[in-house]
């Protein structure tokens, strides 16, 4: 396809435009332009795909700002004033909610009531558009914006190797010059912070001066706009909603609680940048540090002070920045004042944490006061969490949140009996560069491989076990599965051989074994989740090619490649210990699975997968891991995580388990069956 635009697609761009910019009320959901552009993405019509998916985007970024400006005016219309009381506190909250609805109506219509699905809100979180834009745009021939869209999209992902290589062969090609290379959804104070620090570090001090006075009026207009996003429904992990009987008041007091609690992470999310875990150390205090010394070295005292001051509102007492006051003090001959704008945020703080105790106290939950800026930096207790400021802002959270670096199981065994005569090992974890790791064949026949893929084709749906997304690790594979249960109910319909769905039970349950065995645990491995699954790649897609099929991660933990670490927190499946992959074939070009370093490039071994060969591991972040694009045919294997807490075996499992011993209590399969698989869901 060329790089010109048809009549019918300008005349749509065009539209489009003037629709998005004529009135937000006739603003088309961002959630169904993202649909449509996946689905041109998939009838090779890059024209529309670049049309609704920038027609996305810019829907995206209107209704945000839309709530934001109705939050922000509402709040100010209907404020906490100094005589807070117990009786005025759900009045407000109230008032501030209905004025929200109707302006939002306003200003959105329709779309004020319109929900959209956690999955597409985390595409857009990730960035995931700018993937599709990126290829787009390099089928039209626009390799200006392919930069653009390809360096956006990895500014948020930067453990995906391949776009960092289509990166650097941009840079190659004709039209395509540094200036081309922007990040299309750059946070502002972020952007400024880096520029003056590198300013600073060049000895341009006025400039850096400048830049860092920017970055704050950015800051503190984004912590607004953050805290302005959390006036909104919130969620209950802990309620059950069918049961929920609370009155009024108590209702209110737990969604304002939880509105705090969002308003509070405010501060981790503005200092952690796109693709990353962890928040910049000492974000917000930092800039203030930074002014003080640089406004010395320009000789400007009085604001050098001024700094200093604010910087020790957030470390009371900290010894070098003291010292620097006493110095100032000392050469001007006076004393200064902090900086009113940070003396006034750190007040909003302080009445955030009274209301969040008076909110707290319908539901018998004990916040202890404590002050929001330690000067330690660390993490002192399990009511700590790390914010903008590297931990340095205390409170509760609803569910505690631990940020551990994950390291290998203790009492590390390997080398245990692999139960089966048939099974060989080919390398142990040592051979392949790392801990609890193992590479075994003939872990299944030739005659098993090949039924279960016939299985395979008759069972899998496109984007099973991802909510539906028929390419949720990349846009040029579609990925099929199935579970175990699922195969039991098609068997019991006659859709598939029942002998071929037993096979998938049984070969599942060989493999928890011979891991379990071989890693000589001393207590039960239990199934945590088992999945059959295709990668295949869509043909027309594969030219070029650089991503991954599955990008590098760990089970168990959050990768974190920059911080070197692997946090253990949610949404991560932290109960996960064991993992292993099951292939049924080999006769594909590509998708071989691989090992890494933490930092999720340095590859340290690489398994090509073929039929009965089998790879199992330690779910937790001494073992990232991901799998190379598939670049022709299709790629099925048995996927299978287990757990040694039983409190976390999977559902579907013990119900499966419930229709083999139906099954195998029967004395004729086809006689007096009085189980259906399908009551099991």
């Amino acid at each position: 396809m060329d790089g010109n635009l048809s009549p019918a697609a300008i005349f749509s761009v065009v539209l489009l435009t003037v629709v998005l910019s004529s009135s937000t009320a006739f603003l088309e959901p961002y959630d169904l332009l993202y649909d449509n552009a996946v689905q041109a993405f998939y009838n090779n019509d890059y024209s529309n795909v670049v049309s609704y998916m920038e027609g996305a985007l810019s829907s995206y970024r209107e209704v945000r700002s839309t709530k934001v400006r109705c939050r922000l005016r509402c709040q100010e219309q209907h404020p906490f004033d100094e005589t807070f009381s117990d009786l005025r506190f759900p009045d407000v909250v109230l008032r501030r909610a209905a004025c929200m609805n109707t302006c939002i109506e306003e200003k959105l219509g329709s779309q004020s009531v319109h929900k959209v699905s956690e999955d597409v809100v985390q595409d857009f979180h990730r960035r995931i558009p700018y993937n599709y834009l990126q290829l787009a745009y390099q089928k039209l021939k626009q390799p200006d914006k392919a930069a653009a869209a390809a360096h956006t999209y990895f500014q948020a992902n930067p453990e995906h190797v391949e776009m960092g290589q289509n990166l650097e062969q941009y840079k190659d090609l004709q039209g395509v010059n540094e200036d081309h290379f922007v990040d299309r959804e750059a946070r502002p104070h972020q952007r400024s912070f880096a520029a003056a620090v590198r300013l600073y570090d060049k000895g341009d001090q006025e400039e850096a001066i400048a830049l860092f006075e920017k970055a704050l009026v950015e800051y503190y207009k984004a912590d607004s706009e953050c805290r302005a996003l959390c006036q909104w429904p919130q969620r209950f992990e802990s309620h059950d909603y069918l049961r929920y009987r609370y009155s009024l008041y108590e209702v209110v007091s737990d969604h304002f609680t939880q509105v705090l609690h969002c308003e509070h992470e405010c501060i981790r999310d503005l200092a952690t940048r796109p693709g990353r875990l962890s928040p910049m150390e000492n974000f917000l205090p930092l800039h203030y540090d930074y002014l003080q010394f640089a406004y010395f070295n320009m000789d400007r005292l009085d604001e050098a002070l001024q700094c200093a001051l604010t910087y020790l509102l957030f470390h009371e007492g900290e010894e070098s920045m003291s010292d620097n006051v006493d110095y100032y003090r000392e050469e001007l001959g006076h004393d200064g004042k902090p900086r009113e704008e940070a003396a006034w945020y750190l007040r909003r703080h302080k009445q955030e944490l009274e209301l969040l105790l008076i909110g707290s106290k319908t539901m018998g939950v004990d916040f202890t006061e404590g002050n929001y800026w330690s000067s330690t930096g660390r993490r002192e207790d399990s009511n700590r969490i790390p914010s903008g400021t590297d931990g340095w802002m205390e409170y509760v959270p609803i569910s505690e949140k631990k940020n551990v670096t994950v390291a290998a199981p203790q009492q590390l065994k390997e080398g245990g009996p692999l139960v089966y005569d048939s099974v060989q090992l080919v390398q142990n974890s040592a051979a392949l560069n790392g801990t609890q790791r193992v590479l075994l064949d003939h872990v299944i026949s030739e005659e098993e491989c090949s039924d279960l893929r016939h299985l395979a084709h008759a069972v899998t749906m496109a984007g099973d076990g991802y909510r539906g997304r028929m390419s949720p690790h990349t846009p040029n594979e579609k990925f099929e599965g199935a579970t175990v249960l699922k195969t039991l109910q098609y068997g019991y319909e006659g859709r598939v051989p029942m002998r071929s769905a037993r096979l998938f039970y049984d070969i599942s349950e060989r493999a928890r074994q011979i891991i379990e065995s071989y890693f000589l645990l001393n207590s039960t491995l239990h199934f945590s989740y088992t999945h059959l699954v295709c990668r295949t790649a869509i043909t027309g897609q594969q030219d070029h090619r650089n991503d991954l099929s599955h990008p590098i991660h760990a089970d168990n933990c959050l990768l974190d490649p920059e911080a070197n670490e692997c946090w253990k927190e949610p949404p991560a499946y932290t109960y996960r210990d064991y993992s292993a992959l099951l292939y049924l074939n080999g006769d594909f070009e590509g998708g071989e699975f691989i090992f890494t370093e933490m930092d999720a490039k340095t590859v340290t071994a690489s398994v090509k997968p073929k039929c009965g060969r089998m790879v199992g591991f330690s779910s937790g972040g001494e073992n990232p891991h991901g799998v190379k694009a598939v670049t022709s045919g299709q790629r099925c294997a048995v996927a299978l995580w287990f757990t040694l807490d039983p409190l976390f075996r999977e559902l579907e499992r013990l119900q499966a388990d419930e229709v083999i011993q139906a099954l195998d209590t029967q004395s004729v399969w086809g006689q007096g069956l009085n189980i259906n698989p399908k009551d099991e869901l």
